[in-house]
Protein backbone atom coordinates (compact mmCIF):
# COMPACT_ATOMS: atom_id res chain seq x y z
CA UNK A 1 0.00 0.00 0.00
CA UNK A 2 2.83 2.37 0.93
CA UNK A 3 4.66 1.65 -2.33
CA UNK A 4 1.49 2.40 -4.30
CA UNK A 5 0.77 5.61 -2.41
CA UNK A 6 4.37 6.81 -2.75
CA UNK A 7 4.29 6.07 -6.48
CA UNK A 8 1.01 7.94 -6.88
CA UNK A 9 2.27 11.02 -5.04
CA UNK A 10 5.91 11.20 -6.13
CA UNK A 11 6.21 8.91 -9.15
CA UNK A 12 7.75 5.47 -9.42
CA UNK A 13 11.27 6.82 -9.86
CA UNK A 14 11.49 8.28 -6.34
CA UNK A 15 13.82 6.17 -4.21
CA UNK A 16 12.44 5.35 -0.75
CA UNK A 17 14.45 6.69 2.17
CA UNK A 18 16.31 4.37 4.52
CA UNK A 19 13.74 5.25 7.18
CA UNK A 20 10.92 4.17 4.86
CA UNK A 21 12.70 0.92 3.97
CA UNK A 22 13.27 -0.05 7.58
CA UNK A 23 9.68 0.70 8.57
CA UNK A 24 8.37 -1.16 5.54
CA UNK A 25 10.53 -4.17 6.43
CA UNK A 26 9.08 -4.20 9.97
CA UNK A 27 5.52 -4.00 8.59
CA UNK A 28 6.11 -6.84 6.15
CA UNK A 29 7.73 -8.99 8.83
CA UNK A 30 4.74 -8.56 11.15
CA UNK A 31 2.23 -9.15 8.36
CA UNK A 32 3.90 -12.47 7.47
CA UNK A 33 3.67 -13.97 10.92
CA UNK A 34 6.46 -12.21 12.78
CA UNK A 35 4.39 -11.68 15.91
CA UNK A 36 6.26 -14.57 17.57
CA UNK A 37 9.95 -13.91 16.91
CA UNK A 38 12.38 -16.66 16.02
CA UNK A 39 15.38 -17.20 18.27
CA UNK A 40 17.71 -14.23 17.96
CA UNK A 41 15.16 -12.16 16.02
CA UNK A 42 13.82 -8.77 17.11
CA UNK A 43 11.15 -9.08 19.79
CA UNK A 44 7.87 -7.11 19.53
CA UNK A 45 9.21 -4.69 22.16
CA UNK A 46 12.43 -4.16 20.20
CA UNK A 47 10.44 -3.57 17.02
CA UNK A 48 8.31 -0.97 18.78
CA UNK A 49 11.43 0.77 20.12
CA UNK A 50 12.87 0.75 16.60
CA UNK A 51 9.67 2.34 15.28
CA UNK A 52 9.91 5.01 17.99
CA UNK A 53 13.52 5.66 17.07
CA UNK A 54 12.67 6.02 13.38
CA UNK A 55 10.34 8.92 14.21
CA UNK A 56 12.36 10.26 17.15
CA UNK A 57 13.83 13.08 15.07
CA UNK A 58 10.37 14.37 14.19
CA UNK A 59 9.64 15.31 17.81
CA UNK A 60 10.34 18.69 19.40
CA UNK A 61 10.96 19.85 22.96
CA UNK A 62 7.36 21.06 23.09
CA UNK A 63 6.09 17.57 22.17
CA UNK A 64 7.89 15.60 24.87
CA UNK A 65 7.96 17.92 27.88
CA UNK A 66 5.80 18.42 30.94
CA UNK A 67 3.17 21.13 30.22
CA UNK A 68 3.43 24.36 32.19
CA UNK A 69 0.29 23.58 34.20
CA UNK A 70 1.87 20.37 35.55
CA UNK A 71 5.26 21.82 36.52
CA UNK A 72 6.17 21.53 40.21
CA UNK A 73 8.46 24.45 41.11
CA UNK A 74 9.60 26.41 44.14
CA UNK A 75 9.96 30.15 44.76
CA UNK A 76 13.46 31.55 45.28
CA UNK A 77 12.24 33.02 48.60
CA UNK A 78 11.40 29.58 50.03
CA UNK A 79 13.17 28.29 53.11
CA UNK A 80 15.35 25.20 53.12
CA UNK A 81 12.70 23.31 55.12
CA UNK A 82 10.04 24.20 52.53
CA UNK A 83 12.35 22.89 49.81
CA UNK A 84 12.84 19.58 51.63
CA UNK A 85 9.08 19.21 52.14
CA UNK A 86 8.31 19.89 48.47
CA UNK A 87 10.98 17.47 47.24
CA UNK A 88 9.56 14.77 49.51
CA UNK A 89 6.01 15.44 48.32
CA UNK A 90 6.80 15.74 44.60
CA UNK A 91 9.21 12.82 44.37
CA UNK A 92 11.40 14.64 41.83
CA UNK A 93 15.19 14.87 41.87
CA UNK A 94 15.22 18.38 40.38
CA UNK A 95 12.93 21.36 40.94
CA UNK A 96 12.81 24.60 38.93
CA UNK A 97 13.22 27.77 40.96
CA UNK A 98 11.16 30.80 39.94
CA UNK A 99 11.14 34.50 40.76
CA UNK A 100 7.64 35.92 41.32
CA UNK A 101 6.02 33.73 38.63
CA UNK A 102 6.71 30.59 36.63
CA UNK A 103 7.52 32.77 33.61
CA UNK A 104 10.77 33.74 35.31
CA UNK A 105 12.60 30.51 36.07
CA UNK A 106 16.00 31.53 37.42
CA UNK A 107 17.45 28.09 38.07
CA UNK A 108 16.89 24.67 39.55
CA UNK A 109 17.70 22.76 42.72
CA UNK A 110 19.15 19.23 42.64
CA UNK A 111 18.24 16.79 45.39
CA UNK A 112 21.90 15.70 45.60
CA UNK A 113 22.81 19.10 47.08
CA UNK A 114 19.99 18.77 49.60
CA UNK A 115 21.22 15.32 50.66
CA UNK A 116 24.70 16.71 51.37
CA UNK A 117 23.19 19.25 53.75
CA UNK A 118 20.88 16.72 55.41
CA UNK A 119 23.87 14.41 55.93
CA UNK A 120 25.85 17.18 57.59
CA UNK A 121 28.47 17.42 54.82
CA UNK A 122 27.54 21.08 54.31
CA UNK A 123 26.03 23.62 56.73
CA UNK A 124 22.26 24.01 56.77
CA UNK A 125 21.21 27.28 55.07
CA UNK A 126 18.12 29.36 55.85
CA UNK A 127 17.20 29.90 52.20
CA UNK A 128 17.87 28.08 48.95
CA UNK A 129 19.85 30.67 46.97
CA UNK A 130 23.15 28.86 47.55
CA UNK A 131 21.69 25.66 46.04
CA UNK A 132 20.49 27.11 42.76
CA UNK A 133 22.04 25.64 39.61
CA UNK A 134 21.50 26.69 36.00
CA UNK A 135 19.16 24.58 33.86
CA UNK A 136 19.04 24.69 30.09
CA UNK A 137 16.69 27.10 28.34
CA UNK A 138 15.46 25.86 24.96
CA UNK A 139 12.85 27.00 22.40
CA UNK A 140 9.69 25.01 21.78
CA UNK A 141 10.78 24.07 18.28
CA UNK A 142 14.13 22.52 19.24
CA UNK A 143 14.32 18.94 17.99
CA UNK A 144 14.68 16.22 20.59
CA UNK A 145 17.89 14.93 19.01
CA UNK A 146 19.50 18.37 19.37
CA UNK A 147 18.13 18.59 22.91
CA UNK A 148 19.55 15.18 23.84
CA UNK A 149 22.97 16.16 22.46
CA UNK A 150 22.83 19.45 24.38
CA UNK A 151 21.93 17.68 27.64
CA UNK A 152 24.81 15.23 27.18
CA UNK A 153 27.44 17.83 26.30
CA UNK A 154 26.37 20.33 28.96
CA UNK A 155 25.74 17.56 31.51
CA UNK A 156 22.49 19.24 32.52
CA UNK A 157 19.46 16.98 32.54
CA UNK A 158 16.66 19.52 32.95
CA UNK A 159 15.57 22.06 30.34
CA UNK A 160 13.01 24.85 30.58
CA UNK A 161 11.01 25.10 27.34
CA UNK A 162 10.36 28.73 26.37
CA UNK A 163 7.57 30.08 24.21
CA UNK A 164 7.97 32.79 21.57
CA UNK A 165 7.76 35.50 24.25
CA UNK A 166 10.41 33.82 26.44
CA UNK A 167 7.76 32.71 28.91
CA UNK A 168 7.79 29.23 30.40
CA UNK A 169 5.93 26.77 28.18
CA UNK A 170 7.04 23.51 29.78
CA UNK A 171 9.85 21.43 31.19
CA UNK A 172 11.85 18.51 29.81
CA UNK A 173 14.11 16.06 31.63
CA UNK A 174 16.46 13.61 30.00
CA UNK A 175 14.11 10.85 31.16
CA UNK A 176 11.30 12.43 29.12
CA UNK A 177 13.53 12.30 26.04
CA UNK A 178 14.64 8.70 26.57
CA UNK A 179 11.04 7.59 27.17
CA UNK A 180 10.21 8.68 23.62
CA UNK A 181 12.30 5.68 22.50
CA UNK A 182 11.94 3.05 25.21
CA UNK A 183 8.48 3.88 26.56
CA UNK A 184 7.42 4.81 30.08
CA UNK A 185 10.15 4.30 32.70
CA UNK A 186 9.02 3.36 36.19
CA UNK A 187 11.43 2.99 39.11
CA UNK A 188 11.15 1.65 42.65
CA UNK A 189 10.06 5.06 43.94
CA UNK A 190 7.14 5.43 41.53
CA UNK A 191 3.75 4.72 43.03
CA UNK A 192 1.48 2.13 41.50
CA UNK A 193 -0.80 3.65 38.92
CA UNK A 194 -3.84 5.00 40.77
CA UNK A 195 -7.44 4.75 39.65
CA UNK A 196 -7.63 8.18 38.02
CA UNK A 197 -11.41 8.60 38.01
CA UNK A 198 -14.51 6.88 39.33
CA UNK A 199 -18.25 7.43 39.09
CA UNK A 200 -19.49 8.38 42.58
CA UNK A 201 -23.10 9.00 41.62
CA UNK A 202 -25.14 9.61 38.50
CA UNK A 203 -23.43 12.36 36.50
CA UNK A 204 -20.65 13.02 39.03
CA UNK A 205 -17.11 11.69 38.73
CA UNK A 206 -14.29 11.93 41.28
CA UNK A 207 -10.92 12.21 39.56
CA UNK A 208 -7.20 12.57 40.11
CA UNK A 209 -6.03 15.86 38.57
CA UNK A 210 -3.27 13.89 36.79
CA UNK A 211 -5.86 11.95 34.77
CA UNK A 212 -5.04 12.20 31.06
CA UNK A 213 -7.63 14.06 28.99
CA UNK A 214 -7.33 11.34 26.36
CA UNK A 215 -8.44 8.72 28.92
CA UNK A 216 -11.20 11.00 30.26
CA UNK A 217 -12.49 11.57 26.73
CA UNK A 218 -12.64 7.84 26.07
CA UNK A 219 -14.29 6.86 29.36
CA UNK A 220 -16.50 9.85 30.20
CA UNK A 221 -17.07 12.42 27.44
CA UNK A 222 -14.93 13.19 24.36
CA UNK A 223 -15.88 16.87 24.63
CA UNK A 224 -13.71 17.25 27.74
CA UNK A 225 -10.60 16.78 25.61
CA UNK A 226 -11.71 19.45 23.12
CA UNK A 227 -9.43 22.31 24.18
CA UNK A 228 -7.22 24.54 22.07
CA UNK A 229 -4.48 25.01 24.69
CA UNK A 230 -1.65 22.49 25.05
CA UNK A 231 -2.83 20.64 28.16
CA UNK A 232 -2.91 16.91 28.78
CA UNK A 233 -4.47 16.45 32.23
CA UNK A 234 -7.61 17.42 34.14
CA UNK A 235 -5.52 19.60 36.43
CA UNK A 236 -4.07 21.40 33.43
CA UNK A 237 -7.57 21.85 32.00
CA UNK A 238 -8.81 23.37 35.27
CA UNK A 239 -5.83 25.74 35.27
CA UNK A 240 -6.51 26.87 31.69
CA UNK A 241 -10.23 27.39 32.26
CA UNK A 242 -9.68 29.36 35.47
CA UNK A 243 -6.70 31.39 34.22
CA UNK A 244 -4.90 30.65 37.50
CA UNK A 245 -4.36 27.76 39.90
CA UNK A 246 -7.93 27.16 41.16
CA UNK A 247 -8.28 26.50 44.86
CA UNK A 248 -10.35 23.81 46.65
CA UNK A 249 -14.03 24.67 46.40
CA UNK A 250 -13.61 26.64 43.18
CA UNK A 251 -15.69 25.52 40.18
CA UNK A 252 -14.82 26.22 36.55
CA UNK A 253 -17.06 25.62 33.55
CA UNK A 254 -16.16 23.85 30.32
CA UNK A 255 -17.73 24.86 27.00
CA UNK A 256 -19.45 21.49 26.82
CA UNK A 257 -21.44 22.22 29.97
CA UNK A 258 -19.31 20.04 32.25
CA UNK A 259 -18.21 21.70 35.48
CA UNK A 260 -14.90 20.96 37.17
CA UNK A 261 -14.89 21.38 40.93
CA UNK A 262 -11.50 21.46 42.66
CA UNK A 263 -11.68 19.27 45.77
CA UNK A 264 -8.01 19.05 46.76
CA UNK A 265 -4.91 21.12 46.06
CA UNK A 266 -2.77 24.01 47.25
CA UNK A 267 -1.55 27.37 45.97
CA UNK A 268 0.78 25.68 43.45
CA UNK A 269 -1.31 22.87 41.95
CA UNK A 270 -4.59 21.00 41.81
CA UNK A 271 -4.52 17.38 43.01
CA UNK A 272 -8.15 16.16 42.84
CA UNK A 273 -11.28 17.33 41.07
CA UNK A 274 -14.93 16.39 40.76
CA UNK A 275 -16.61 16.40 37.36
CA UNK A 276 -20.27 17.43 37.17
CA UNK A 277 -22.12 16.40 34.01
CA UNK A 278 -24.11 18.98 32.04
CA UNK A 279 -27.75 19.27 33.06
CA UNK A 280 -29.92 17.18 30.73
CA UNK A 281 -31.60 19.24 28.04
CA UNK A 282 -35.36 19.36 28.28
CA UNK A 283 -37.34 19.30 25.05
CA UNK A 284 -39.53 22.38 25.26
CA UNK A 285 -42.11 20.79 23.03
CA UNK A 286 -43.00 18.07 25.54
Amino acid sequence: MWRGLRGLLFGEDVEPSLRDQIEEAIDEHEETGGAIPAKGDLSPLERQMLRNLLHFGERTADDVGVPRADIVAIAETATFDELVALLADAGHSRLPVYRESLDTVIGMVHIKDVFEIMAGVKPRPDGISSLIRQPLYVPQAMGVIDLLVLMRTQRVHLAIVLDEYSGTEGLVTIEDVVEEIVGEIEDEHDEAAPVHFALVEDGIWDADARAELEDVAEAIDPRLADVEEDVETLGGLAFVLAGHVPQPGEIVAHDSGWKIEVTEGDEKRVTRVRLHAPAPQVDGGK
